[in-house]
């Protein structure tokens, strides 16, 4: 017959001597660390470079004449003449730039002349040795680079819609770099650019 001094002791063990911590612990599942992609040994993981930001390209300028600091300028590759009148200090006060483009795109080696008022200018091209003198006879030719709207109106077959649509494809495309190149405007033709061929040039 059990005693209860024994009942007590076994009550006492059970409640002081608790049962250990893993018993009741659950198996991990394993299905878990499965359902993780692990890379292959074999893939490749690609890199995506970073861009790389090109700067413009630099070009030399020669700027003479009416301006504040007559000098070689160098410049960024698709800036205008007015940044080089402006990197000049702008002009004096007896220039006379109302013939000058200011839209005109710039590139290496191009010569900017400002004359005074009144004085016969010289016309300038796209490199120190084109620059030319009135008194040539080239000077009687209309340079399509820098003549404005008046100025090739005075040519055969030119009104103030293509006098414009030059004007336009310079600024947007750059300078006709051969006479030839005027053909690519829109609305010169062949038979236009004959007549005129002889009267224009790009120098």
């Amino acid at each position: 017959m059990t005693t209860p001094l024994a009942i007590a002791a076994v009550i006492s063990a059970f409640l002081f001597f608790p049962r250990g911590q893993g018993d009741d612990e659950l198996p991990p599942d394993e299905s878990l660390y499965d359902s993780l992609e692990t890379p292959s040994e074999n893939e490749v993981i690609e890199v995506v470079p970073e861009a790389v930001i090109q700067p413009p390209s630099i070009i030399v300028v020669d700027v003479k004449g009416a301006v504040l600091h007559p000098n070689v300028y160098t410049l960024q590759e698709g800036q205008r003449l007015i940044d080089a009148i402006t990197a000049a200090g702008g002009y004096t006060a007896d220039a006379d730039s109302r013939l000058l483009n200011h839209a005109l795109r710039l590139t290496d080696e191009s010569v900017v002349y400002v004359p005074l008022v009144g004085e016969e200018i010289p016309l300038y091209g796209q490199s120190a040795n084109e620059v030319t003198n009135p008194n040539d006879s080239a000077s009687s030719l209309v340079n399509i680079n820098t003549a404005d709207e008046t100025q090739l109106m005075t040519l055969t077959g030119i009104g103030p819609a293509k006098a414009g649509a030059i004007i336009k494809y310079r600024t947007e495309q750059g300078a006709f770099q051969t006479i030839e190149d005027l053909t690519k405007v829109s609305g010169i033709g062949q038979k236009t650019f004959e007549s005129l061929s002889e009267a224009i040039t790009v120098n």
